[in-house]
């Protein structure tokens, strides 16, 4: 999905990449393993012919629903686990990670930044549960509750920063975990400006552990 469904003149992609064999030794860069590739290029051009649309500039992918059973939806219970993991190649521009649940507000998502140490290059990165912070429509929502553990529909990446430009994130692996050793590195940083904002305007700052 993008800007596109209103209008817009982003362009998104969402291509799988089979496994390769190489006889030789891979890089970083590379990777043997199947995975998605999330690609294109954001434009905050406005169209002509829709003057209600007063933004554009983002492009986002999430799971599908995962299929009903006797017993009605099923949902993805993440209670047992402290992180959400994700194996990925970031270009390292200012990607979300998004979570939907059986909210009482269904517009409602919980998202965190997807930070990466080492753009260019393949690297795990973990995120807490209770760091993703309660969004509606791109802004904080208050007061802030905790995901619904046990009522988890949907995961996705979006790109809202709105800067013109091609972006290429891929993503070989997402997994729920109690192992924080599966990351790549334990890194402390200084908070950085996200494009999530409160009621008030002002930018949410994210701090990775």
């Amino acid at each position: 999905m993008s800007d596109a469904d209103i209008g817009g003149f982003s362009k998104v992609h969402l291509d799988w990449i089979p496994p390769k064999a190489s006889a030789h030794p891979l890089s970083a860069a590379d990777n043997p393993n199947g995975h998605a590739r999330f690609h294109g290029s954001i434009s905050t051009k406005l169209p002509k012919d829709r003057p209600n649309v007063e933004r554009s500039g983002y492009a986002a992918w999430r799971t599908l629903d995962r299929p009903p059973t006797l017993f009605g939806k099923s949902l993805w219970d993440i209670d047992p686990y402290a992180y959400l993991a994700l194996r990925i190649k970031s270009d390292g521009r200012s990607y979300l990670v998004n979570l939907q649940t059986e909210s009482v507000v269904p517009t409602d998502l919980h998202q965190h930044r997807l930070f990466s140490r080492r753009p260019g290059e393949w690297e795990t990165v973990l995120i807490k549960w209770n760091d993703f912070v309660r969004t509606n429509h791109g802004f904080v929502v208050e007061p802030q509750a905790e995901i619904l553990r046990q009522k988890v529909r949907t995961i996705g990446i979006g790109l809202t920063d709105r800067i013109p430009g091609p972006f290429d994130l891929s993503i070989e692996r997402i997994w729920a975990t109690n192992n924080p050793h599966e990351a790549d590195s334990v890194e402390t940083a200084s908070q950085k400006q996200g494009t999530l904002k409160d009621k008030h305007g002002n930018s949410i700052a994210w701090g990775p552990d």
